[in-house]
């Protein structure tokens, strides 16, 4: 049986297009997978194509059988002692069984001589074979699509009428996520008879609403239906292919511009308009240079967001006054286009420069008080008490670092004024980015408008760090203070639920302590943080810094160190996690070593030794010394420990490690010939001493407990 290429469009109004992609996607995905569970398309030589554009979503499908073979299937009926009875005649159970499942049951012994016997378990199990009949390709598609309509990944969806002279018999009303108007269903070049949405499926569609050629686009087969729709329709139907024509037509308008400019590729605004437009066109449009008086950031922003522009910067990333326009129209004369653009940007960057203009009147000083009647928290007060706490936070970290706390102090009480300007009213986007600037307007020195707006740093996954120490040092403090205030009001994040972004500013935390290698504790730092609430949260210390743990493992296994290393190094707790990277590479280092196995076994040992005896004293007295081994044992640690001590205090990890490596002989021949829970009460502790003593001496840098398999 020969196959042919198959083509399915729903023909919509215009689709949300920043989900357009993955609509297509996602259309065209379930309904190839429908299409090779039944048997209908091959699942190692067909492929499907996604199309999307604004006004429809399609699928073609390489090799789809009109009909799907027919297959071969066994069924277990039931046990052979249910269905034949002690002459081997068919009991009234098996008989029913098979007429349900159409057998002939004319002839009882031939229908018990076709089935087939064989183990179950413990029993035997009667099976039936039979040959079930391939899916038709109408019946098979119809599924298919009914599937692919049910899954598309839409949040909300809409009802809306049909018109009566196309809709189907009992169709009046449809709920999706905009109004069907077309249903094309192709195999090579006849009409697949399905339906849809209240639609008959035919081989028409509609093209580019001002440019097509032919109203309606007729596809003559499925493989000419991307070339028949941008010929006749002025549609490119692949939404890569559209997004692909737009960034080429982006870098070719900047180019003839002339050397020097460069186009914003900002690849979520590059999505959106690629399912904004059907056929793009790109122009340049240009603003008056006075607005470039205003941050850029509030111009790129307008731009971006509101009009869906994509604004052009020179060589040195300055803003120019010149952007481009993709247009879903191609006129001759494309003056009137541009001409529309540029009025509808210019009231935008006017309001911008008023804001800014007016902002600028009022110092961040003086902006400090309206920080008391905006709304932090219910349980936790306004962003004016919040402030305090940061700045409290802030303090005791540059205290402990030896910093300029004057600077630290000033940065951190201005670093939240921004959120009452008129600006970041207009744009929340902006917040950290304005206050920066209006901290250089009010006279402020560099640093400290720097570290205003690097306060909120990193904001995402592989976002840059704060640019200096004050800035290092507010982030923290903003971080830590969100981190203590909401687990100590039992705030936290359940499942994907995390409104306040914990888990972000516990990576925050985790990343400017290891990429800076700040010589600070975690549990000091929560402590630190703790008290400024006063009585507004009850202390949750122990639970805040086993999450911050439990995200460093994660992300620390993430990077590619194992599961056994991580928990090796997080189980003593290390409070500088800046050495946390040193001790894990020590640990691999020591595991490759042929020592390794036999002292993390020892290591275990040792732990569950101590464990059952309880507050063991790390003490020996070398007179209680009495087998060969123990004092061989004891003269090995006397002789490493100090130098392993050493090497540890000098942060040298690895080389610590392996100078404890050469006391594996000494362990291995004290477990054979001493026991450690000797009768006698004083060997009994001063073995449990000298293990505890090797134990404490051993497990410094990781507990090595954990490297045991």
């Amino acid at each position: 049986m020969t196959t042919q290429n198959l083509l399915v469009e729903l023909f919509v109004e215009e689709l949300p297009p920043k989900a357009l992609k993955k609509l297509g996607e996602a259309f065209a995905g379930v309904l190839f997978e429908q299409l090779k569970a039944q048997g209908l398309a091959s699942a190692d030589e067909s492929v499907v194509t996604a199309y999307a554009s604004p006004r429809r979503l399609a699928a073609h499908v390489t090799h789809v059988w009109r009909k799907a073979a027919d297959k071969a299937v066994q069924q277990k009926l039931m046990p052979v002692s249910v269905g034949l009875d002690a002459s081997g005649n068919a009991t009234p159970a098996l008989l029913k069984k098979l007429q349900a499942l159409g057998a002939d049951v004319s002839d009882p012994l031939a229908a018990v001589a076709a089935l087939k016997r064989a183990p179950d378990g413990k029993a035997e199990a009667l099976f039936y074979d039979s040959l079930v009949t391939g899916a038709a390709l109408d019946t098979g598609l119809q599924k298919a699509l009914e599937e692919a309509i049910a899954k598309l990944p839409i949040p909300k969806v809409m009802s809306y009428q049909l018109e009566t002279d196309c809709a189907l018999p009992g169709w009046s009303s449809v709920n999706f996520v905009r109004p069907a108007h077309g249903l094309v269903a192709l195999h090579g070049s006849t009409v697949v008879p399905i339906t849809a949405l209240g639609l008959k499926a035919g081989n028409t569609t509609q093209g580019h609403r001002f440019e097509a050629k032919a109203s309606p686009v007729v596809i003559k087969d499925a493989d000419t239906y991307a070339q028949t729709l941008l010929s006749d329709g002025a549609v490119i139907a692949s939404f890569n292919d559209r997004r692909f024509a737009i960034v080429q037509q982006l870098a070719q308008a900047a180019e003839r511009l002339g050397p020097g400019y460069e186009v914003l590729m900002d690849e979520d605004l590059l999505s959106e308009v690629t399912g904004l437009v059907e056929h793009p066109n790109v122009l340049v449009c240009e603003f008056e240079s006075q607005f470039l008086d205003v941050p850029q950031e509030c111009l790129i922003l307008t731009m971006k967001a509101n009009q869906k522009y994509f604004p052009l910067v020179d060589a040195k990333g300055k803003l120019t006054n010149k952007f481009l326009v993709v247009s879903n129209i191609s006129p001759d004369d494309a003056s009137a286009v541009i001409g529309g653009n540029e009025r509808v940007v210019r009231p935008r960057l006017a309001d911008a420069k008023f804001f800014f203009d007016q902002d600028r009147k009022k110092t961040l000083a003086s902006r400090v008080a309206g920080l008391d009647k905006v709304v932090y928290h219910n349980k936790l007060g306004s962003q004016g008490e919040r402030v305090q706490r940061v700045r409290a936070v802030a303090e005791a970290i540059a205290r402990r670092l030896g910093a300029d706390v004057a600077d630290v102090q000033r940065a951190a009480e201005l670093a939240k004024t921004d959120l009452v300007t008129d600006m970041v009213g207009e744009f929340p986007e902006l917040q950290g980015i304005m206050g920066r600037y209006y901290a250089l307007n009010d006279g402020l020195s560099a640093e400290v408008a720097d570290a205003i707006e690097d306060h909120y740093k990193p904001r995402f996954a592989g976002d840059e760090l704060p640019r200096n120490t004050i800035g290092v040092m507010v982030a923290l403090a903003d971080k830590l203070e969100t981190l203590v205030g909401m687990f100590g009001i039992g705030n936290l994040p359940t499942g994907d639920k995390d409104p306040f972004a914990l888990r972000r500013h516990a990576l925050g935390v985790i990343r400017m302590l290891v990429e800076k290698d700040l010589p600070l504790g975690l549990a000091e730092l929560v402590e630190d943080a703790t008290p400024v609430f006063g009585d507004k949260i009850t202390n949750a210390s122990a639970a805040l810094t086993d999450f911050i743990y439990d995200r460093l493992a994660g992300s620390l296994r993430e990077q590619g160190f194992s599961a056994q290393e991580v928990e090796a190094v997080l189980a003593l707790r290390p409070q500088r996690l800046g050495d946390v990277a040193k001790r894990l590479a020590a640990v691999r280092a020591f595991a490759a070593l042929p020592e390794a196995p036999a002292l993390a076994a020892a290591n275990k040992r040792i732990s569950n030794i101590l464990k059952k005896a309880q507050d063991v004293d790390a003490h020996v007295s070398e007179v209680l010394l009495k087998e060969p081994a123990e004092v061989a044992l004891y003269a090995a640690m006397q002789e490493l420990a100090p130098k392993a001590n050493s090497q540890f205090e000098a942060g040298d990890y690895t080389a610590s490690l392996q100078t404890l490596a050469a006391l594996r002989a000494p362990v291995d021949a004290f477990f054979d010939g001493v026991m450690v829970n000797a009768e006698e009460m004083d060997l009994r502790l001063n073995r449990q001493g000298l293990l505890k003593s090797l134990h404490d001496a051993m497990n410094r840098v990781a507990d090595l407990s954990k490297l045991a398999s």
